[in-house]
């Protein structure tokens, strides 16, 4: 009887061995099917991430940022301002124009700028604008495209602005092989002029929201109680507005683009706005502060 038992379980602990045998080459075998599949499917996984992760974390980074200014020309016959110079109010010559080819007009200060670099200049880029300019930022990839109305356009610079202001108008324009949006395909729009809505209304035009909410500078006398209203109909953001009379000059816009590229709050942009008007108007900083508004500024 009790080499009965011990047989069985002599052939108990055979089976077992066998079992556990088994169990292993069937282990040791799913493993190496497993090193099979990895090692082929490893060279499409990296490719994913090499041609769908990664261009998408770049392209974000790289697409071109585009800033794009209307300057409606210093006009001493068709605006509504106290007569500056001849030279300098002549509408029609942006040569020498107060905000554009005078010391601190547009083109001129924008060209003298170090790290700015003019890379295109374009005549009569259609009948309502007199000249283009195309700037670079160097060190980015941040395109500054600025247009000089004709003075005696004004109302035609204002109603651009506020169709671009909601993408109703938009456009891009192709420079070194990268494609420029302007106007409502800007990332920053910005006038820079009289404040012609003191002396004109605009044509009616439709206000709705558009899908994107665009930032918007407007250096004119008082722009913050006119253009306001009318900029938030359009879903924009009033990056950079104004409460008083001011001298709408390149160095402020300057200031704003250069917070604006490093992507501050809206506050600290209005700030360095401030500080360049103190700078080149040698007021008070007091004075300069209280010209400037931003969207929800701090009390």
């Amino acid at each position: 009887m009790k080499d009965i038992q011990l047989r069985t379980l002599s052939i108990f602990s055979a089976a077992g061995r066998v079992e556990r045998s088994e169990n292993r080459k069937i282990q040791y075998k799913l493993k190496f099917q497993y090193y099979v599949i990895m090692k082929k499917i490893i060279p499409f996984i990296i490719l994913l991430q090499l041609f769908i992760v990664y261009p998408f974390s770049i392209s974000a980074q790289d697409l071109p940022r585009s800033i794009h200014v209307l300057v409606a020309l210093c006009d001493n016959i068709n605006q509504g301002i106290v007569p500056v110079p001849a030279s300098l109010g002549n509408g029609q010559n942006p040569r020498q124009n107060l905000y554009w080819g005078a010391l601190y007009g547009v083109k001129t200060y924008f060209k003298k700028a170090s790290e700015w670099k003019l890379i295109k200049t374009i005549k009569n880029p259609n009948q309502h604008i007199l000249e283009r300019c195309i700037f670079k930022k160097t060190g980015s990839n941040i395109f500054l495209v600025a247009d000089a109305y004709d003075g005696a356009r004004i109302v035609n610079t204002i109603t651009d602005l506020i169709k671009s202001s909601n993408g109703s108008l938009g456009a891009t324009i192709n420079i070194n092989n990268h494609k420029i949006g302007i106007y409502g395909n800007s990332n920053l729009l910005a006038y820079i002029g009289h404040n012609g809505l003191m002396d004109f209304k605009l044509p009616s035009l439709k206000l709705q929201k558009s899908g994107t909410s665009k930032d918007i500078i407007v250096l004119a006398c008082k722009s913050r109680s006119y253009f306001e209203p009318i900029i938030q109909k359009t879903g924009a953001n009033p990056l950079l507005l104004t409460k008083g009379f001011m001298a709408p000059e390149a160095y402020t816009l300057k200031a704003a683009i250069d917070g604006w590229a490093l992507n501050e709050k809206n506050e600290e942009i209005r700030l360095r706005a401030a500080k360049a008007y103190q700078k080149y108007q040698k007021i008070s900083f007091k004075g300069a502060n209280s010209i400037f508004y931003t969207y929800n500024q701090p009390l």
